[in-house]
């Protein structure tokens, strides 16, 4: 079982940055991704962005050239720099992780996520 905290969101002025970061803990063989969700009122959740093991990272359109995720493997954390904050970005954030739980998972590759408890995220001015 892996437990995801997150450090606590805040209210943002449009323009401004925010920094999340997230720590994976528990018994797993070894993290294949971490990454941010985000759910906004009356939407659904969405992905934000995504860093593999192997460095490789994703970010949704709306967020390229704004948000940054970077990860510290050896200690199974991740950080999503936000900055250029707008009203639409403007939700729950969720950390997820994807990982193997056993040498087995890593074989076959069958990865169990983990979701943390979200933090709320508010840009207004």
């Amino acid at each position: 079982q892996v437990q995801l905290v997150e450090s606590r969101g805040g209210l943002v002025q449009p323009g401004g940055s925010l920094r999340l970061s997230c720590a994976a803990s528990g018994r797993i063989f070894s993290i294949k991704v971490m990454g941010w969700y985000r759910q906004a009122p009356a939407k659904e959740r969405e992905l934000v962005a995504t860093i593999h093991s192997d460095g490789r990272t994703n970010y949704a359109d709306s967020v390229k050239g704004r948000f940054t995720i970077f990860g510290d493997n050896a200690k199974n954390l991740v950080y999503l720099t936000m900055n250029s904050l707008k009203p639409e970005d403007t939700a729950v954030y969720y950390c997820n992780s994807g990982g193997w739980v056993t040498q087995s998972d890593y074989v076959g590759d069958r990865v169990t996520n983990y979701w943390g408890q979200g933090t709320q995220v508010t840009v207004s001015s």
